[in-house]
């Protein structure tokens, strides 16, 4: 089993002391976030710029999808570029910075403290956003491999680097006036800077290289993979510019359909790779993320109805329904499921690799499959209800599902917790 998955190219590169810390900050962070979820429920039926969704959604962007997106690519960026991770202190510094950070920025957004725990949250996680960046360029530079999956990995750490300068240019400036228009206006801009530049990029750049080879798969088209790349960030300029200009709400659609048309192309790459595969039997951890890219429609469908209530400024729940389709649904999933793809393989080097040949445990014995079945089962229960009870604001629905997604979280802790303490047994 080893063999053949390294085989294909999932070897260890990085130490797992660089790349642990990131999944345990990340999979407390999500629990975190459905405890918050559930308290919280009636704030759906508020605007979305309030201080207790300012607080989760930062905390599901940064701490859980953000943070396990660090330590994973960490440990696959060598893998993309063929090269070695250039510092393990900057990685490190990374992480220091980014769990020092992200508890005092959402602390400070929950509390609505705009003063010094805000901005010193916010300054820190732009130092482990700046740490994280050179050391991808320099990891890049270093191994003189500018494939398309560099160039998608580095346009995204650029743009998670855009947008969390302008996430601290918002921070100052609930106090001191830095922008011209109060930070309201420039939410949308901040949120899909992240979203598009740092989300999207990321997952395409990495998933087209994993997919393929979990699956076993030799497709691979790189004019498919430019045309995706170019089509996002020309989407992503154009929707900057038409909104930092006043432009006609109908123009949005504009943007709209360039992002469609990318991930329409990336559909296609995946159900490609899917038809010309070796490994016939396709696991549970691999049917999650590809649910993960299907259930990217609904965020689409959502960003729709707001692009035409965008004039009269209404349907917040809406709104909400789109923020909740990205974080707790596309983002969510993929991470559920790549993380017990990639996590077991870090362990199993980290407890096996010095041991001489012999009887050893198949990485995915490392962590409890049933719990998995479980926490998958729960996890889209708890999603489809609380979509249900955002749309029909009913708040039964609504702590029904954050309650069942809470769970959800707690058996997806004790997998991660029991697969990153694992012990040989003699």
């Amino acid at each position: 089993m080893l063999i053949s998955d390294s085989a294909s190219g999932l070897q260890q590169t990085t130490s797992y002391k660089v790349v642990l810390p990131f999944y345990v900050f990340a999979a407390v962070s999500f629990l975190i976030s459905c405890a918050l979820l559930l308290l919280n429920t009636d704030t759906i039926q508020q605007h979305y710029f309030n201080p207790k969704t300012l607080a989760i959604t930062h905390l599901m962007a940064l701490g859980w999808g953000t943070m396990i997106i660090l330590g994973a690519s960490h440990q696959l960026l060598p893998v993309l570029i063929e090269g070695k991770l250039d510092s393990y202190l900057l990685a490190l510094l990374s992480f220091i910075f980014a769990a020092a950070g992200i508890p005092l920025l959402v602390t400070g957004f929950y509390l609505f403290n705009t003063g010094l725990i805000l901005q010193s949250g916010a300054i820190l996680v732009n130092a482990s956003v700046i740490c994280y960046f050179l050391n991808v360029i320099g990891s890049i530079v270093e191994s003189k491999k500018y494939n398309i999956h560099a160039f998608f990995i580095a346009a995204a750490s650029l743009w998670l680097f855009t947008t969390t300068f302008f996430g601290l240019l918002l921070v100052f400036n609930f106090s001191r006036s830095w922008l011209p228009e109060n930070s309201i206006e420039y939410l949308s801009i901040h949120a899909h800077m992240g979203l598009a530049g740092w989300f999207l990029l990321l997952i395409i750049g990495v998933g087209s290289r994993l997919i393929p080879m979990f699956m076993i798969s030799k497709y691979s088209s790189h004019v498919t993979l430019w045309w995706i790349f170019a089509l996002i960030n020309v989407a992503l300029f154009a929707f900057i510019i038409l909104k930092t200009s006043g432009a006609y709400p109908n123009l949005y659609y504009s943007p709209f359909l360039l992002v469609l048309i990318a991930l329409a192309l990336f559909g296609n790459y995946n159900y490609r790779a899917y038809k010309v595969r070796i490994r016939k039997h396709v696991d549970e951890q691999m049917k999650i993320s590809l649910l993960s890219v299907a259930m990217l429609l609904l965020p689409l469908l959502c960003l729709l109805v707001v692009i035409y209530f965008i004039r009269e400024d209404s349907k917040p729940n809406i709104v909400l329904l789109y923020g909740f389709c990205i974080f707790f649904g596309w983002i969510t999933a993929l991470i559920m499921g790549m993380t017990f793809k990639t996590l077991p393989f870090i362990i199993w080097n980290k407890v096996y690799h010095t041991r001489a040949m012999g009887k050893t445990p198949a990485p995915k014995e490392l962590f409890s499959e049933n719990l998995f079945k479980v926490m998958g089962l729960l996890y889209l229960t708890g999603f489809t209800l609380f979509v249900a009870g955002i749309l029909i604001l009913n708040d039964l629905l609504l702590k029904a599902g954050a309650a069942i997604l809470l769970t959800s979280a707690i058996f997806y802790l004790i997998n991660v917790v029991k697969t990153v303490f694992h012990r040989v047994k003699e």
